[in-house]
């Protein structure tokens, strides 16, 4: 039985939301019910390019028949509210990154859906690229050995344009710059890989080209929970943009993971390598990327919600990367 999904929030991460859902529509997995933004612009230019109806309340999208679960593309600091709304309609969740803009927020939002007994996931679709899944199992298996050092580089670059939409890139719309915005994709797939970090010492700052007041620039030297040291490193001024960058070390193997490239060396033998050849939205335009892992992410939800279980990408597994980024960048009220 196809699964009823509205869409809440009509910005610009919609599109890989809405080709994903197509998908699994035409499949006959989801039916998707319609769209709402408090904007009328937002939802005549969402209707018109979808063809997909569109309400013009929350109580009419989230009152809408057949309607089992929402996803909530919203900005940040809107995601605890609209959560609440759903959960007390009764409606399984995908929240966009990040879940909060604060620890302490984040945490309420899971909580409330658990109140509610509803499923609540973050989008957090790197954790479902292929090379990803595979470099996951790897770990699992044991392949690697014993963990000895994981670092991460996100050295992009982002233009005037993108920083044109009003209120982006500042604390009071995000919450946080390259940490909590950009990087946070590749740095949730780093603990996803290695587990939550015991300890952080960094950096972070505006480079003082844009007119922001987030950080841009940011660094720092961690300790995992396994005992494994590394370094992250993000930037959003790296000219022209370069793809991101996991590297773990073992005691019996290393691991690259460039963008979606997986790059396995084990002793003496050659690269094993995979690589599916999709963008992945790194480098300079934050939408040049398959929407593939998002259909992966969406269809974990829909089974999770069919075997009444916990979806593997939780509300509370994101809860990591967001303690190390606070901890990183000191409590932001």
């Amino acid at each position: 039985m196809a699964i009823g999904v509205g869409i809440i929030g009509l910005g610009m991460a919609v599109t890989p939301h809405l080709l994903a859902l197509r998908e699994l529509e035409a499949a006959g997995r989801t039916r998707i019910v319609g769209g709402h933004a408090p904007s009328a612009s937002r939802r005549d230019g969402f209707a018109a390019r979808w063809a997909t109806p569109v309400f013009d309340s929350l109580d009419g999208i989230l009152g809408a028949p057949g309607l089992d679960l929402v996803l909530i593309l919203a900005p940040p600091g809107e995601h605890l509210s609209l959560a609440e709304r759903a959960a007390a309609a009764g409606k399984h969740m995908i929240v966009e990154k990040p879940l909060e803009l604060t620890v302490a927020r984040a945490e309420a939002l899971a909580a409330t859906a658990e109140r509610a007994g509803v499923r609540a996931s973050v989008c957090f679709q790197h954790r479902f690229r292929p090379g990803a899944l595979e470099l996951a199992r790897r770990l699992r298996d044991g392949k690697l050995g014993a963990p000895l050092s994981a670092s991460a580089s996100i050295r992009w670059w982002r233009d005037a344009a993108y920083f044109a939409q009003p209120g982006r890139g500042t604390v009071a719309r995000d919450g946080g710059g390259v940490l909590l915005t950009q990087a946070i994709h590749t740095i949730d797939l780093l603990l996803h890989l290695m587990g939550p970090v015991q300890a952080v010492t960094g950096f972070a700052q505006n480079a003082g080209i844009r007119a922001n007041d987030t950080e841009d620039v940011a660094a720092a030297a961690i300790r995992f929970a396994n005992g494994a040291l590394g370094v992250i490193d993000a930037t959003t001024v790296a000219r022209p943009g370069f793809p991101e960058r996991i590297e773990i070390a073992g005691t019996k193997a290393s691991a690259l993971l460039i963008g979606n490239r997986l790059e396995w060396y084990a002793g003496d033998n050659p690269p094993e390598v995979i690589d599916p050849g999709a963008g992945t939205g790194g480098g300079a335009d934050p939408m040049a990327f398959d929407h593939g892992p998002h259909r992966a992410l969406i269809a974990e939800m829909l089974d999770a919600i069919e075997q009444n279980r916990a979806p593997s990408n939780d509300a509370r597994s994101a809860l990591h990367v967001q303690r190390l980024i606070e901890s990183w960048l000191g409590s932001r009220p």
